[in-house]
């Protein structure tokens, strides 16, 4: 078969399986969230296998664990973070009121500075950025909180995540088999490559989003803040996007102490704990868990996770990160391979020059099976 046929017959599979993703998207999300959960747990059970259990006891065990810790997790904070929300929206209309009695002052000085063209030009903009970001949300937000895949995910979930987890080295093993002989060692250095990107990534960066969320939930419940948990907790969670989380959390919690507190200290201090959580988050925890290794720009992060919601909604949500590190990782390969090509030498002979810096640093911590996490 000539080099001609195979491209066009590995596209063609290609588009066939993103069409197949693109109609299914509705069904998808049980599945994808249990493979990730089973991607994330596989380490726990490779680890008790070599302890002498056998693999079905170590996934009954490790299975078991996390849904045990799930459901105590949910039970003890699910009332008191219910009850936040219903309280947050029904006082909301209060709050907003209260922020705008002590903000028209400012904005009153403000408007007096600037021409009133400017300020409706201001305005426009801001209009199209706010119109934007909901209408973005919104779209996010639709794909997954339907009451059916709310349901699927609690149900089915952990169901997939058993047989995954179970048959995951098997499975593994056997698209080991079927890679073309000719191209299998670079398939698989690939996939390691893959691998360690998403194992640095996602696990690091669930660690801080979960030590980032602990610590504004305390934080803020400490000053007094109401709603202090719920802040925290969602600060926490959307700090897997680069930048958003603490955004987010430091408006919400700023405009609620602005609106609560009639002095500025407390005010202050609440500005105070984010500052901090974003010091640690950047000094400490980032670097410490996730490391610049991982080779995701928070840009192409933020991207595919706008495009990934998008798309296919919360399932893209999920999906984006390990996209967006397969693309990475494919498209540093493409790269360091056309450097040493006749192309970038404009038909000289190859340049001696190997792949970019992010390739040769990953490249040393090869080692292991395409499918085992680090």
């Amino acid at each position: 078969m000539s080099t001609e046929r195979k491209i066009a017959l590995w596209a063609g599979g290609l588009l066939l399986v993103l069409l197949s993703l693109y109609l299914l998207r509705s069904v998808l999300l049980p599945f994808v969230a249990g493979m990730a959960v089973a991607y994330l747990l596989d380490p726990i059970c490779d680890r008790l296998e070599k302890w002498g259990l056998s693999r079905t006891l170590s996934t009954v065990i490790v299975t078991g664990a996390f849904v045990i810790l799930f459901a105590a997790v949910l039970l003890s904070l699910g009332p008191l973070v219910y009850r936040q929300v219903i309280a947050l929206i029904e006082r909301m209309p209060d709050y907003i009121e209260l922020i705008g009695q002590r903000i028209e002052p400012l904005v009153e000085r403000v408007r007096g500075t600037l021409e009133g063209r400017g300020i409706e030009q201001i305005g426009q903009q801001v209009g199209t950025v706010v119109g934007w970001s909901t209408s973005a949300l919104m779209t996010l937000l639709s794909g997954g909180l339907a009451i059916v895949n709310v349901l699927a995910l609690v149900f089915i979930t952990p169901i997939v995540t058993f047989f995954l987890l179970r048959d995951w080295d098997e499975m593994v093993a056997r698209i080991d088999k079927w890679l073309p002989r000719q191209w299998a060692p670079v398939i698989r250095e690939q996939a390691t490559l893959i691998d360690e990107t998403l194992a640095g990534f996602v696990r690091g960066q669930s660690l801080v989003c979960l030590l980032l969320g602990t610590f504004y939930a305390i934080g803020l419940t400490i000053v007094g803040l109401e709603f202090g948990i719920v802040i925290g907790m969602l600060a926490g969670i959307l700090s897997f996007i680069p930048y958003v989380g603490t955004i987010v959390g430091f408006v919400l919690s700023v405009g609620l102490a602005f609106a609560q507190y009639p002095d500025w200290l407390p005010i202050f201090i609440v500005v105070g704990i984010f500052l901090a959580g974003q010091a640690i988050e950047g000094n400490f925890l980032t670097p410490k868990l996730v490391g610049e290794r991982v080779g995701l720009h928070p840009v192409w992060v933020i991207f595919a996770l706008l495009a990934g919601g998008s798309l296919f909604g919360f399932v893209g949500v999920l999906l984006a990160v390990p996209v967006a590190a397969v693309i990475g990782v494919l498209a540093r390969f493409a790269l360091g391979r056309y450097l040493q090509s006749g192309y970038y030498n404009d038909g000289g002979p190859p340049s001696p020059q190997r792949a970019p810096q992010g390739d040769d640093r990953n490249r040393g911590r090869n080692g292991g099976s395409p499918g085992a996490a680090s």
